[in-house]
């Protein structure tokens, strides 16, 4: 059992996901709009990860008997003015995801809820994992200076990421 404190925290969390998983379609569909077919799979995996986010914080909620609240979730920026720009906008939006995930670990050891840290770690190397990943395409997509190759070699190798569901979880 959490506290309502905690269920409207992680009910909060919940949205943040979501949105991420809506902001990465939109991302998605602009790296399609620009002929980016690479881009544009990357963006589309990352959105079905933050879906299983989202989905690992509906079913925590349900099983500490609590209500998942489905929030209103804001429209996404659709427009972005280069490949460097929009993974800069990805590295800003994973930083304030990291923040929220340590505002939620806070919480739990405020409230010594032990059950809510232990599931709440598997996020936060999640996130060390995004940002460094993120870190990574942004430091090549800054190598080549808007080069038309070398966007177009990072964009053949962003079109090989595959989407795997992590291991234990189920949707």
């Amino acid at each position: 059992m959490i506290s309502k404190k905690m269920a409207k925290a992680l009910n909060d969390q919940l949205k943040n996901e979501l949105f991420s998983s809506y902001l990465y379609l939109s991302m998605s569909s602009w790296a399609t709009s620009k002929g980016l077919k690479g881009f544009a799979n990357w963006f589309y995996v990352q959105a079905k990860e933050e879906m299983v986010h989202a989905l690992k914080f509906y079913n925590y909620i349900l099983d500490q008997g609590e209500i998942a609240e489905l929030q209103e979730i804001p429209k996404p920026e659709k427009e972005f003015k280069n490949p460097v720009n929009v993974f800069e906008e990805v590295l800003k939006h994973e930083k304030f995801i990291t923040k929220s995930i340590y505002n939620l670990v806070d919480l739990a050891l405020e409230e010594r809820d032990h059950a809510t840290n232990a599931f709440l770690q598997w996020f936060v190397s999640e996130q060390v994992e995004e940002e460094a990943s993120v870190n990574e395409i942004l430091d090549q997509l800054k190598l080549t200076k808007s080069d038309g190759n070398g966007i177009f070699m990072i964009d053949k190798e962003l079109a090989t990421r595959t989407f795997v569901l992590p291991a234990g979880v189920t949707v």
